[in-house]
């Protein structure tokens, strides 16, 4: 996985597998497709990586072998609806659901951006602008290097900041690592419930694959609850799995658990007893998918207005303190 995700990386992995589902589609072989692909891939550096899966492949290895074996190129979650696609031979819809997924995240990712420009660009601005008492003199006499020396002792500490948030955020840290930064976000208000839904949506995304490849209960479970992202979920189910091998239901586990949801509980009971559990489990996905959404957004708002108040009130203490310090001065010159 690359160093830092951006929105244009996200639409690539997007365009990707839209390709794939499309060739697939028409019928055309995967080693054929993949080699459309490499002919017009959406980045130079797909090139390798599809080079070394048609290799692999063409030297007897599965799909989902192929990219394992490429290391962490693939995240748990694209890798487990993959190997569920090859076995059920729903590659097709399995490559369309990675798509979608990448693709309503790169949306996320660049509505965050666009939102933000404003308040940074403001933000930017105000920092030249104030204090004030380095500007005459940068006007007047010309003295640059007191002005940016200013400037970047308050700019650079906050660049390191933001750029080590962003790299904390990442998802190619280890388990740990992982697990620290999901409970720091789950007291965060929306976006820690958001990134909880999030979860539960790749888990019941993940397992309704697994199900419907013929792959076993307790394997489906195994392999998802690492594929979700939450290392939480996949705690839970570590611990309940013995109690799963040794004859309990899933779901009565999942319902005495607090990372699940009474609704995905519920659902999930109701599935396991009617023989729908794969039904109920894309009624999970799609319900916690838009949920997670809804809430993104609202998160993306809520930031962009805190920010853009909290610049407001600096901009307008900056304002006020030089204009007390002015007639402060004024009165005291006609006080002598």
């Amino acid at each position: 996985m690359p160093f830092i995700v951006t929105p244009w990386l996200l639409k690539q992995r997007s365009e990707f597998y839209r390709e794939l589902a499309a060739l697939t589609a028409s019928g055309i072989p995967l080693v054929r497709a993949l080699e459309e692909i490499q002919r017009r891939p959406p980045s130079h550096t797909y090139l390798e990586p599809i080079k070394q899966i048609i290799a692999r492949i063409l030297q007897g290895g599965t799909l989902a072998e192929s990219l394992q074996s490429l290391g962490q190129w693939l995240p748990d979650f694209d890798l487990a609806l993959i190997q569920a696609g090859e076995q059920s031979g729903r590659l097709v819809e399995c490559y369309r659901a990675l798509s979608d997924y990448y693709a309503e995240r790169a949306k996320l990712m660049t509505t965050l951006i666009v939102q933000l420009a404003y308040p940074v660009f403001l933000a930017h601005f105000a920092l030249l602008v104030f204090p004030v008492e380095l500007l005459p003199k940068l006007v007047w006499e010309g003295q640059v290097m007191p002005y940016l020396q200013q400037k970047l002792t308050f700019l650079v500490p906050i660049y390191a900041v933001v750029f080590l948030l962003i790299l904390a955020a990442q998802g190619r840290h280890g388990e740990s690592w992982r697990s620290k930064i999901e409970q720091f976000t789950r007291w965060v208000p929306v976006l820690g419930k958001a990134r909880r839904e999030q979860a539960l949506a790749r888990l019941a995304a993940s397992l309704e694959a697994l199900i419907s490849a013929g792959i076993s209960i307790i394997e489906a479970w195994d392999l998802a609850a690492p594929a979700s992202g939450s290392p939480a979920i996949n705690r839970a189910v570590q611990k309940w799995k013995p109690l799963v091998l040794a004859g309990e239901f899933p779901s009565d586990q999942i319902s005495r658990s607090r990372e699940f949801p009474e609704l995905f509980a519920n659902l999930y009971h109701t599935g396991e007893i009617s023989g729908q559990l794969d039904q109920e489990l894309r009624h999970l996905h799609q319900y916690y998918q838009d949920s997670a959404s809804r809430k993104m957004h609202a998160f993306i708002r809520a930031v962009v207005v805190v920010i853009f108040l909290a610049i407001m009130i600096v901009i307008a203490w900056q304002i006020i303190s030089f204009y007390i310090g002015y007639f402060g001065r004024i009165t005291d010159a006609i006080g002598q």
